[in-house]
């Protein structure tokens, strides 16, 4: 199984680093200022604590999914679960937002831009996944299988 290049290994650490600075932030945002970060997008909680609290839940897992994938940036032997942390992350929340746009509408133009930066942000790391020798979706397709 080959190595992958330089070139390879520097666009999947820059992705990784993009991706895991992404989560952290707005991790932080929902954490520590969930008003200010809600308000952008219309969001308001008119004093709901539960929501507030019900919000912050997911953040934490955000954070957490942010570090594993920063460990790639600077562990060779992380890359993988961070690819596979960022595509879990990424790609559900934006297919979430689809689903929700196709049952109750358009939302504020903000959530709109998220779908798109989360499904495009999981699909390259989904892909990326195919050059980390040694991962099940790497061997899978050298194999000539279906995943």
């Amino acid at each position: 199984m080959k190595t992958p290049s330089l070139k390879g290994q520097l666009a999947t650490r820059l992705l990784l680093l993009m991706s895991g600075m992404a989560a952290m932030g707005i991790a932080v945002a929902i954490l520590f200022a969930p008003s200010a970060f809600y308000a952008a997008n219309g969001i308001e909680f008119g004093g709901n604590i539960n929501l507030t609290n019900e919000l912050k839940a997911p953040a934490g897992v955000l954070l957490a999914a942010g570090l594993v994938m920063l460990a790639g940036v600077f562990r060779t032997q992380w890359i993988t679960a961070s690819l596979v942390a960022a595509t879990a992350i990424y790609l559900p929340y934006g297919l979430a937002r689809l689903i929700s746009m196709a049952i109750d509408g358009l939302p504020h133009s903000g959530l709109v831009s998220a779908a798109v930066f989360e499904i495009a942000i999981g699909a390259v790391c989904l892909l990326m996944l195919k050059s980390v020798p040694g991962s099940r979706i790497a061997l899978a397709t050298s194999r000539g299988e279906t995943i």
